[in-house]
């Protein structure tokens, strides 16, 4: 069978896993989507070639939906609840298959059981599978952050300062896997980012900082692996950023998706938002 013309696409939550189908599907790809149940948008079948919904901790049914397609190559994207992972009921709603144990009591075997490692660890059990996850940003290129200010609002001066202050401390937070952003005004650290995600931090850095004017920066970890995981933002952080008092946010310059990246850069300007790429 001649798979060259074929994709997988594993997708979790939001709007990038419709940006993949779309890229990969313009470049002339069958697409053949495995959705985690509870998080993929069922609307993604009305994009793909055939959908298929899977359990989340069950990644031996991914491998076999997609390899009866001829499936070599895939795509991971789109978020997973984390959260959801760690309710008390989590053994009865997600019974693991024999891969999930593999991958926890096997490849993970005396290692940290970090967010990085863990999704290392689901990569390399997908391969043994005959699944070969590619880089997540292949068929979305084009919304990749530019290098400098991509917006028409220009940061301040004070922005500028505080920029220069945060970006050592983002980029510190990504190499321990806390989180991959942080909120800061007048050099003053107001709000880090852990397992509530982005938009909690942001919510949670307007009710600490009334007044406003602070800045957003997040980054990708210093050993991203862009297999998954690669930093996104979007029409919903402009907004939440609108809502609770941020005026700049600074992302890494080839390295973060914006997600709709027109879109979420005239949104940016009608608020009055700065958005600048940032390259190490």
């Amino acid at each position: 069978m001649d798979d060259s013309n074929i994709i997988g696409l594993i997708a979790g939550q939001g709007r990038l896993p419709f940006m993949v189908a779309q890229g990969a599907k313009a470049a002339g790809l069958k697409v053949i989507c495995a959705g985690i149940a509870d998080n993929a948008a069922g609307e993604l079948a009305d994009i793909v070639d055939i959908f298929y919904e899977v359990p989340v901790a069950r990644p031996g049914s991914w491998i076999r939906k997609l390899r009866r397609h001829g499936v070599r190559r895939t795509v991971m994207v789109g978020r997973v609840a984390k959260a959801s992972l760690f309710t008390p009921w989590r053994i009865v709603k997600y019974i693991p298959d024999w891969r999930a144990f593999r991958i926890y009591y096997w490849r993970l075997r005396n290692k940290s059981k970090q967010t990085d490692m863990l999704l290392t660890a689901l990569v390399d059990e997908l391969a043994s599978g005959g699944l070969i996850v590619e880089n997540s940003t292949t068929y979305c290129k084009e919304h990749l952050a530019d290098e400098g200010v991509m917006t028409a609002r220009q940061p301040a001066a004070s922005v500028k300062a505080d920029i220069e202050f945060g970006w050592p401390m983002v980029r510190k937070l990504g190499e321990m896997d806390i989180g991959q952003a942080l909120v800061v005004k007048e050099r003053e650290v107001i709000a880090v980012e852990a397992i509530e995600g982005t938009a909690a931090m942001i919510e949670r850095a307007g009710q600490l900082c009334r007044s406003g004017g602070w800045t957003l920066l997040k980054s990708a970890k210093p050993q991203q692996d862009v297999r998954f995981d690669v930093p996104c933002v979007g029409p919903d952080t402009i907004k939440d950023m609108n809502k609770h008092g941020g005026r700049c946010l600074v992302v890494e310059a080839g390295r973060t998706i914006l997600i709709d990246k027109p879109q979420t850069i005239a949104l940016a300007d009608e608020l009055g938002i700065a958005v600048v790429g940032h390259k190490i």
